[in-house]
């Protein structure tokens, strides 16, 4: 941290973000840094945007080994592990955060940002990597089920406050009942997948989670190949099997089957919200195709609903470290400046996140945007605001997996074991413990998780007796070592005895 700022040094910084296809974004954006050039006149922010954080990754990844990596990147604290595999690649902020002149809060700042205690402390500890912050929360969002409750109630089926794994698993094998021509009854079509997850990813670590399993501690060895998980996949593979249940890798984003009255239970990010409903905005499939229903947004569904767990993520903000002190200084203050309650409701209101602050969250236009759900469905969309309002009323019922180098590869195997299982029924194979087993192996295999300390079964993996000649080899280690040791011993009583 430079002792002060010098205002008459120009300063170039670039700025990573993610944007998909949403115009409101990149206002917003563009917005931020004119204001922020505007405060600091020697600071100009160019921004390059990425459609996939995927990709902001693996440009970080080849930019390290090449010493240009940008200054501030929205990404994710899976991903700053590995960067942090680089030596000094990426700031520790802590001193930052408690600078009195441009910390949070501090006194030289050029605009009103939050002070720490207005971060919300569960997404600010997600920014924990180790012993230090290496991050700032940006946006957090959720999974929530958007359900066509009108087909439920039709199947039979009051739609509860809390869903639960066996409700959904329960109307979504009675919704594959079909009329004598073949097309099922709920909704006279060809075509119906009941349940169908995008992040199944997600949906194994927060059905683990709820059960209380394994998946992986702290200090980076990984639980989950263990039995619960063994259990969910036999769970999820006989719905897999009925054609219940279905991923958005195999059969395409569960909005559009929604809103083609082609799904009942769709789960997906509340960013997603604006893509779900026959009103929604941002609503992807031809009118004619279009089913009118009402929706209701649900959390995820729960093992226990009076225990109600479910996953916080989003895009985080972090700095890479340069050799002025004063272009890191910059860096920080425009990563600051996202934090504004400009930039932070403004960004929330494009889609179903929630603000990272309190300032934000408790600001009077915020909360009177929040009690206009319904107004419109554009800015209001009721659907969208309430998956937003289920995220801001329980934050401290959200988690977090833990974070360190190959926790991306884990978060990458436990969707893949879903992905394959419902591949494999697909293909008329059985799934049983052999396959399970088998499964685990080329899992673990696949994203390297036996480099990471991984074991099959939640237990120490058993290789089997060591091969005669490692035997010889260790055997005759050991006797050079007491052979070494016998002489040493020698030599120290010959030198006595010469003294």
């Amino acid at each position: 941290m430079p002792e002060q700022w010098d205002a008459s040094k120009t300063y170039e910084i670039t700025f990573w973000a993610k944007n998909d296809t949403n115009k409101t974004q990149t206002k917003i954006y563009e917005k931020a840094i004119s204001d922020f050039e505007a405060l600091y006149p020697n600071v100009q922010v160019n921004m390059r945007l990425y459609t996939d954080y995927g990709k902001i990754y693996n440009d970080v990844i080849t930019n390290i080994a090449t010493n240009t990596t940008p200054n501030v990147c929205i990404t994710y604290p899976d991903h700053i592990a590995t960067y942090l595999t680089g030596s000094n690649v990426v700031v520790p902020l802590d001193e930052l955060f408690a600078d009195e002149k441009y910390g949070f809060g501090g006194s030289e700042l050029a605009f009103d940002g939050p002070t720490q205690a207005e971060i919300v402390p569960e997404f600010l500890a997600e920014c924990v990597l180790g012993e230090s912050h290496y991050a700032i929360p940006y946006m957090r969002s959720t999974e929530i089920c958007y359900v066509n409750k009108t087909y439920v109630e039709a199947l039979g089926y009051e739609l509860p406050d809390v869903l639960t794994w066996d409700f959904i698993w329960e109307v979504s094998e009675a919704a594959l009942a079909k009329n004598a021509d073949g097309t099922y009854a709920v909704n006279g079509q060809q075509v119906l997948i009941p349940f169908i997850d995008k992040s199944t990813d997600n949906m194994m670590i927060q059905m683990l989670k709820q059960l209380g399993a394994g998946y992986s501690t702290s200090e980076g060895t990984i639980e989950l190949f263990n039995d619960d998980t063994r259990a969910v996949l036999t769970e999820i593979s006989k719905h897999a099997k009925s054609g219940a249940f279905s991923t958005f890798k195999i059969s395409g984003y569960p909005a559009n089957f929604l809103n083609a009255g082609q799904c009942i239970f769709a789960i997906d990010s509340s960013a997603g919200a604006t893509w779900m409903g026959s009103n929604a905005p941002l609503v992807d499939i031809s009118p004619d195709k279009l089913v009118q229903f009402e929706t209701a947004v649900r959390m995820v569904p729960q093992v226990d609903p009076s225990n109600p767990t479910m996953i916080s993520q989003g895009p985080s903000i972090c700095i890479f470290n340069k050799q002025d002190s004063g272009e890191v200084l910059a860096s920080w203050l425009f990563a600051q400046y996202l934090l504004t309650n400009d930039v932070q409701i403004a960004y929330a209101e494009t889609e179903g996140y929630s603000p990272v602050t309190l300032k934000a969250q408790q600001a009077p236009e915020y909360v009177d945007y929040l009690s206009r759900a319904g107004e419109d469905d554009d800015t209001h969309y009721a659907v969208k605001i309430e998956a937003t309002q289920i995220l801001v009323d329980n934050a401290s019922n959200t988690f977090v997996t833990p974070v360190f180098n190959g926790s991306a590869s884990l978060r990458d195997a436990a969707g893949q074991l879903i992905e394959d299982v419902t591949k494999s029924v697909r293909r008329k194979q059985t799934v049983d413990d052999a396959y399970l087993t088998e499964l685990f192996d080329d899992v673990s295999a696949l994203y390297h998780l036996d480099q990471l300390g991984g074991s099959v079964g939640g237990e120490s993996k058993d290789l089997g007796p060591l091969p005669t000649a490692s035997i010889v080899l260790l055997a005759a280690l050991a006797c050079a070592w007491v052979i070494i040791g016998l002489v040493e011993v020698h030599d120290r009583r010959k030198a006595k005895q010469s003294s």
